[in-house]
């Protein structure tokens, strides 16, 4: 499989490019098909590879000769050393993982700086839906209630509370909006997607 990364639909992808600095060590955490990490490589010759439980999507990342851990991702980081990556990514997977705090906490502590991406729930268009009588549905969240794997889902503001609650450091924010550009007013009402660089010294 060799596919090209849209801009649009995924600006993430740009914005990680530009905080990886070139040559480094990055693990990314539910790496999905490989393609972020193909993005790196091409961009910014990081050494690089993805811990991904799903069979067909570790397959997808092998023809895009991406380097594929299969383990669950709650489970499978705690043999890495502390500190043995500069980058830990989560990309677009933190509402779909069981125990939140232990997953931030472990990436944290394998990795220098920990890069997370996730829908944002409190999206204008999200509390319009259920003002309807719906559960939302939308580009960032397809699924409906009853085949959704996403089982925490958040808002930008109780992403931001449980960092604080948590000793997590907030570096640097990134919200984007349904067309892909970057919101700096009313992020939570108006964001689809937000991108978070963190860091934890205490374990």
């Amino acid at each position: 499989m060799n596919q090209l990364i849209n801009s649009k639909s995924r600006p993430d992808f740009d914005v990680i490019s530009k905080l990886v600095t070139s040559n480094s060590n990055v693990l990314d955490l539910g790496c999905g098909d490989g393609l972020l990490i193909k993005h790196l490589k091409e961009k910014k010759n990081v050494f690089g590879y993805g811990v991904e439980n799903d069979l067909l999507k570790i397959d997808h990342c092998l023809k895009n000769k991406i380097s594929v851990i299969h383990k669950d991702i709650e489970t499978g980081i705690q043999d890495f050393a502390t500190k043995s990556f500069d980058f830990v990514i989560l990309s677009l997977t933190l509402q779909s993982v069981k125990n939140t705090y232990n997953i931030l906490n472990e990436m944290l502590r394998v990795g220098k700086i920990g890069i997370v991406t996730f829908p944002n729930f409190g999206f204008w268009k999200h509390r319009l839906q259920i003002m309807l009588g719906t559960m939302p549905v939308s580009v960032e969240m397809p699924y409906q209630w009853f085949n959704t794997p996403n089982i925490h889902l958040c808002t930008i503001n109780d992403f931001e509370i449980f960092c604080y609650e948590n000793e997590v450091k907030i570096e640097e924010k990134f919200v984007f909006g349904a067309s892909g550009k970057s919101i700096k007013h009313f992020s939570n009402f108006f964001g689809l997607r937000a991108l978070y660089v963190l860091k934890k010294e205490i374990f």
